[in-house]
């Protein structure tokens, strides 16, 4: 990153909330949508559309515009380019859920206490687990259901990227809803996928496996993957955004786990927000990292050097850590010999 050098450079960075709140309000009352729709429309056509105050669409719309993700001409507003393809209820990369749901609803309130957990002035109670958090069935429904829509991309993008021919059993550690065990195994009808998580996350997620007609090929083990047993005889262990969310000192512990578990010539698996070794970002990952601070105070900043060493010092073979999502996550990759 280059660093700053004048103050409205900090102010960019302050008021980076406002900007947040536009783009989640306007996914809230389906200002993206409704233009995609008409094509480009007014703010009165919008306000009666969506049944909003004329002056507050106006505002919201002016605010949208001044942050690129709507233009105006002439009066007549419309989706930049990214909203059309991201931001549109339905299309076919649509995310918006996930940062409607999950980020605004959920994270966004969870990162005003980062000043209490960096100054360590926070009591423990004061912050939950994952495992606190999903034992209420409606929080584990707000998030499972968002980070669904948020993965499905990335699933798609990994299961291109590797070779799943000879693959029959996989271990989804921590897999939600079972994005990346159904696009896995609809690219390779060979493969049986077994999602370890909580038991609320787990009764949403064998509706998503049911409507993608693979009951079949994806079960769910009930269990906090922390403290369950693993299933072994696995081909491939996947973790995906798993070591963001729990105790850093998890994290060797967990590629052992990983290790045992595996086949000979079986594939480990680590996506998750990672940074640089020497630190120089990259910036989502970072702030990422940071959120993940907010709820997990003993969250690590996990690093691709030392993420390619454990991997190496467990016994790994092929070891590998490159980008996913441009600019927040990598996969790490090993080979069990």
């Amino acid at each position: 990153m280059t660093p700053v050098t004048n103050a409205d450079e900090i102010s960019d960075i302050a008021f980076g909330f406002m900007g947040s709140k536009a783009l989640f309000a306007a996914l809230e009352v389906g200002v993206f949508t409704a233009l995609e729709k008409s094509g480009s429309a007014t703010a009165e056509e919008l306000a009666n559309d969506l049944d909003v105050h004329i002056d507050r669409m106006t505002t919201l719309l002016t605010s949208l515009v001044g942050i690129g993700l709507i233009t105006v001409e002439e009066g007549s507003f419309s989706n930049a380019p990214a909203s059309s393809a991201f931001l549109v209820k339905g299309a076919k990369y649509d995310f918006g859920d996930y940062l409607r749901l999950q980020v605004g609803r959920q994270m966004y309130g969870l990162l005003d206490q980062i000043e209490g957990v960096i100054s360590g002035d926070m009591d423990e109670g004061d912050t939950k687990s994952y495992a606190q958090w999903f034992s209420d069935p409606e929080e584990a429904r707000l998030y499972s259901e968002s980070q669904h829509a948020g993965s499905l991309g990335p699933a798609r993008q990994m299961a291109k990227a590797l070779d799943l021919t000879n693959a029959k059993s996989m271990l989804d550690v921590g897999g939600g809803t079972g994005a990346y065990s159904i696009t896995f195994c609809k690219n390779a009808p060979q493969l049986s996928s077994t999602v370890l998580d909580f038991p609320n996350v787990a009764k949403l997620g064998r509706d998503y496996v049911e409507k993608a007609g693979l009951s079949d090929q994806v079960s769910y083990v009930e269990g906090n993957a922390l403290e369950a047993e693993w299933p072994k005889g696995q081909d491939i262990v996947l973790m995906s955004y798993l070591f963001s969310g729990v105790p850093g000192d998890t994290h060797k512990r967990l590629i052992k786990q990983a290790f045992d578990v595996l086949n000979p010539g079986g594939t480990l698996l680590i996506h998750d927000f990672v940074v640089n070794e020497d630190r120089t970002g990259p910036k989502l990952a970072a702030l990422w990292q940071l959120q993940h601070t907010a709820f997990t105070p003993e969250a690590r900043s996990l690093d691709d050097g030392w993420l390619s060493e454990a991997l190496k010092e467990a016994g790994f073979e092929d070891v590998s850590v490159g980008t996913m999502i441009p600019e927040m996550t990598m996969l790490a990759t090993g080979r069990k010999a």
